[in-house]
């Protein structure tokens, strides 16, 4: 009998990635539901009790440790050596992956080992109250619709889910669980590939799936000068500018700032979309904000349908008079001060 939902965690040096933890918060809830339990799966060259700690206060029930020298970097084929022997002798009835570099590598050969299917860039799971199987759903058809993907005659059933589209909430300090260790022989055969060097990437910039607030544009801003503006709000509020794709296409902003399906999901508390009209491929990236305002001259733009406050009007005109109302409201709190 296949049970339990099983959670792929992914740690770089002992740093737990945010998106393992997003998905800890799903699965606990989906396994509330159907009355399962929560197994996190972690490998490496050395699993401390510092890293495992999290993984039970964010949801496991059970943490599924793998240590081995080969781990000590990921590699394709010993990740999914391991992955793999884990499914084939306990049988989960679920297989959750962050749908990260990592993750849309790993997945597919593990799903394609075990013969069963696999829903990529899922931005939405849930459980079939009648059935009790997972309900997969994802952007389809370019983004022109959400397809939501059953797997009914294979297990485990696999998804790999975007980062930032779960809600984490806030863990419970001191929960513990069952740390099980789970040896696997590796053997020269594994080590298919040589790792000459790793050449670490500087961002140059803050991760706007991070950002509390977002001042995003889209192509009605007009023109890369006009960012400026969305820049200098953005600083003023304490937040990120982002941007839709169509920006980015244009060559006024790169790439990591932008929202979308084929950008980031993200999840502020604040989302200003900016001369964005509000198609489903930039929407799948920002619908759960916790306040959407939206200034577009289309007062039908699909934008305005999802914004909490829309404003109809050149956003030329609105954004300067925002930034000088923000500007002088700051002034006047640093007098009072």
């Amino acid at each position: 009998m296949n049970k339990d939902i099983y959670v792929i965690i992914e740690q770089v040096e002992g740093r737990l990635q945010k998106v393992s933890l997003e998905l800890l918060c799903e699965a606990r809830r989906l396994a509330n539901e159907i009355g399962q339990k929560v197994i996190a799966v972690v490998l490496g060259a050395n699993i401390s009790q510092e890293l495992v700690s999290p993984l039970f206060e964010y949801g496991a029930d059970s943490v599924i440790r793998v240590q081995d020298p080969m781990l000590g970097r990921y590699m394709t084929e010993p990740y999914t050596k391991a992955v793999v022997a884990i499914i084939k002798e306990r049988q989960p009835d679920v297989v959750l992956f962050g749908a990260t570099t990592t993750g849309r590598d790993l997945a597919p050969r593990i799903a394609a080992r075990i013969h069963t299917g696999l829903t990529a860039d899922c931005t939405g799971l849930a459980i079939d109250p009648e059935k009790k199987i997972l309900l997969m759903t994802r952007p389809a058809f370019g983004g022109n619709l959400m397809a939501t993907i059953v797997c009914k005659d294979y297990r485990p059933q696999m998804a790999t889910v975007r980062p930032g589209v779960m809600l984490m909430v806030e863990p419970e300090e001191g929960r513990t669980g069952e740390l099980i260790d789970f040896d696997v022989h590796f053997d020269d055969r594994d080590e298919n590939i040589e790792i000459l060097g790793v050449r670490a990437h500087e961002a140059k910039a803050r991760d706007i799936s991070e950002s509390n607030v977002l001042v995003s544009a889209g192509y009605g801003v007009g023109s890369c000068k006009s960012l400026e503006v969305l820049r200098e709000l953005a600083q003023l509020l304490e937040g990120e500018i982002s941007a839709s794709r169509a920006c980015v296409d244009s060559g006024w902003i790169s790439k990591e700032y932008q929202v979308g399906q084929t950008g980031k999901t993200v999840r502020p508390d604040l989302y200003l979309a900016c001369g964005i009209s509000g198609a489903v491929q930039h929407t799948v990236g920002m619908e759960n904000a916790g306040f959407i305002l939206a200034i577009n001259k289309d007062e039908y733009a699909p934008i305005m349908d999802i914004a909490d406050l829309a404003i109809v009007g050149d956003l030329h005109e609105i954004l300067p008079s925002l930034v000088e109302a923000i500007r002088d409201r700051k002034q006047m709190q640093i007098e009072l001060n």
